[in-house]
């Protein structure tokens, strides 16, 4: 679902215009950066009211790369243990970002994208199942 913009008179009319129909008395909208309150009275219609700005924020998307099977889960080669973890940093599409550990057998994890590898999202070592979240990659513009 997207977000509205509540800064667009038509829609603000067109809410207004639903909320009368349904004959809900008013709504009041709260954004971080603001707020959008409408009255609807029979006598009066509707009253609008809105303070700063009630534009949805942009949404950085951010890509979740999530396990592909069970397993053991390693952000790191494990011969490549001792070092450590350098989050966020800057990924390409080729680039292995973590393992999965089936008994003897490592199952690299690519990122599959270029992006900023921001956020790790299950421990070292930790069993992971199918589609658990193991890192997020945000976009570099």
């Amino acid at each position: 679902m997207s977000a509205i913009d509540l800064n667009d008179p038509s829609i603000i009319a067109a809410l207004a215009d639903a909320l009368t129909a349904a004959g809900v008395d008013g709504v009041e909208i709260s954004r971080p950066g603001g707020h959008l309150r409408i009255v609807v009275s029979k006598a009066a219609g509707a009253q609008i009211n809105l303070t700063g700005n009630a534009r949805p924020e942009p949404v950085i998307p951010v890509v979740v790369i999530k396990a592909p099977m069970a397993g053991h889960f390693y952000p790191m080669h494990l011969s490549d243990y001792d070092e450590a973890e350098r989050l966020p940093r800057t990924v390409s599409s080729q680039d292995v970002i973590g393992f999965i550990r089936i008994g003897s057998v490592l199952l690299p994890i690519p990122a599959g994208r270029f992006g900023l590898l921001a956020r790790q999202s299950a421990e070292s070592e930790t069993l992971v199942g199918f589609g658990d979240p193991l890192f997020e990659i945000e976009p570099l513009s």
